[in-house]
């Protein structure tokens, strides 16, 4: 479990991307999301030794989900932490494991399911508290969208998600994949953090973090580099930022991951990888000194 006074082994790290906040706890700006770890379900201790080469590294913000392998990746994570790491673990409810090879998620929306996922994941995680829970909502893409009983009004979801809260089983309140209004509906309660699909050249989201910046939220990119799906572009593909990664020595995938540190103080990353050489690569973001002319001409990218 994470405390707020961390211990000597995780002060702050360029490594790591510095410090920033999320709910009442300090964090490393550079986290890990574990969905990559299922990749290793056949190599157990694999996984856990690179959980715990991170932590070593100044990693304490893990993002997981009960739905990452059914459980699979949550009993690593389980396996991996010990009471005295320094660590907030993140998880998500909203969606459940489908074993469909088209869509390996179903929606779960119902307040129901949204309180059986929490009791899931903290059996899984083996705590007593969740430090953050996400709420995972279809309101925008990518992914499935929502039919018949589970086309569910955020104020439903958010009275259990309190209940939840004040009842001591979540510290704390975050959202994903959320629209502008259901933000606005659900800050009153208190979020934590939204993670919404944004990068470099995806910012459709401008108005959210600008609103997330504002009120202390903390802003969670997934698909930072771009999407794996073939429709999609990459950031690792764009010539302005691979010109920036030459003139600095570095790889374009760090550019985009440290455009996005500078982007917003109040932004954290969680790049996740199967593969620990990767993860320490990715650890160094925060070390990449773009300057603000390298910020400009990178920020004069189109976004689609």
């Amino acid at each position: 479990m994470h405390t707020d006074s961390p211990s000597s082994r995780h002060t702050t790290s360029l490594r790591a991307g510095g410090t920033g906040r999320l709910a009442n706890h300090t964090v490393s700006r550079i986290g890990y999301g574990a969905m990559q770890l299922e990749r290793l379900a056949d190599d157990h201790r694999a996984a856990v030794a690179l959980l715990r080469r991170i932590i070593e590294l100044g990693v304490t913000h893990i993002d997981t989900a009960q739905f990452y392998g059914d459980g699979v990746v949550n009993d690593m994570i389980r396996d991996a932490l010990t009471p005295d790491d320094d660590v907030v673990v993140v998880t998500k409810v909203g969606a459940d494991p489908s074993h469909n090879s088209e869509h390996p998620i179903r929606t779960a929306q119902r307040p129901d399911q949204l309180r059986s996922s929490v009791e899931d994941n903290l059996r899984s995680l083996g705590l007593d508290q969740i430090p953050v829970v996400n709420l995972r909502r279809f309101d925008v893409g990518p992914g499935l969208t929502v039919e018949g009983d589970q086309i569910v009004d955020i104020d439903a979801q958010i009275e259990v998600m309190t209940n939840l809260r004040d009842e001591g089983k979540i510290g704390a309140i975050g959202l994903s994949c959320v629209s502008l209004d259901s933000l606005q509906r659900a800050l009153p309660v208190g979020i934590a953090c939204v993670q919404n699909w944004y990068s470099l050249i995806a910012r459709d989201y401008e108005d959210m973090l600008e609103l997330c910046s504002a009120e202390n939220v903390a802003w969670v990119p997934f698909f930072p580099l771009g999407s794996a799906f073939p429709q999609h572009a990459k950031v690792t593909d764009e010539p302005r930022v691979r010109a920036v990664a030459d003139k600095l020595g570095t790889s374009p995938a760090l550019v985009g991951l440290a455009w996005l540190l500078r982007r917003s103080p109040n932004t954290l990353l969680i790049p996740g990888s199967a593969d620990l050489s990767h993860m320490e690569t990715n650890l160094t973001a925060g070390d990449v000194p773009l300057t603000d002319s390298m910020m400009s001409a990178l920020g004069a990218i189109p976004s689609r």
